[in-house]
């Protein structure tokens, strides 16, 4: 009799990775809730119902301001990819972090955009759908991270590049 092949019939089996396992504190399921409640909802507009987050106030510090708030808005897609969500979820991920960056670092309306697009409410959600799709990360993987993650820093790095540009040019 055989107990854990593939005759033994269906048996639950936890696709965790190894180090998902042994779990750094940042990718927890509470610490990833929280993160989103800070940089998204934390707080509220008194007599309103409209809720922000840092991500909202770090936002207002033109340029460097949404692509300090977009690199902690990292930290979710990274625990979603430690976790196995699948490439799409992570693709539509990187999609609404992008948006996010681009349009945030349009001075005031995109202060505004960011508080009503709440970008990591979004991908924390994405995640949570895309969890019973876990599986294990290949050298494909891999590569695909890199790939994605330079894309993202070429979004990051617009932003920067424009205040720099503005800077010059009122220097001149």
């Amino acid at each position: 009799m055989r107990e854990n092949g593939p005759e033994s019939g269906p048996n639950p089996v936890v696709l965790e990775p190894e180090r998902w396992a042994k779990g750094a504190w940042i990718f927890r399921d509470r610490t990833l809730q929280r993160l989103e409640v800070l940089l998204d909802e934390a707080f509220r507009i008194p007599g309103t119902n409209v809720r922000f987050g840092i991500d909202g106030i770090i936002g207002l510090i033109p340029g460097l301001g949404d692509v300090l708030a977009g690199l902690l808005s990292l930290i979710i897609p990274v625990a979603a990819w430690i976790r196995g969500v699948p490439y799409i979820a992570l693709v539509r991920m990187a999609v609404n972090l992008g948006i996010g960056v681009l349009i945030g670092s349009i001075p005031l309306f995109g202060d505004v955009f960011d508080i009503a697009w709440k970008a990591n409410r979004r991908n924390y959600q994405l995640m949570y759908r895309h969890l019973g799709e876990p599986r294990r990360h290949t050298w494909k993987d891999w590569a695909f991270l890199f790939v994605l993650a330079t894309a993202l820093a070429f979004v990051f790095a617009i932003p920067v590049i424009l205040v720099v540009c503005l800077l010059r040019l009122l220097y001149r």
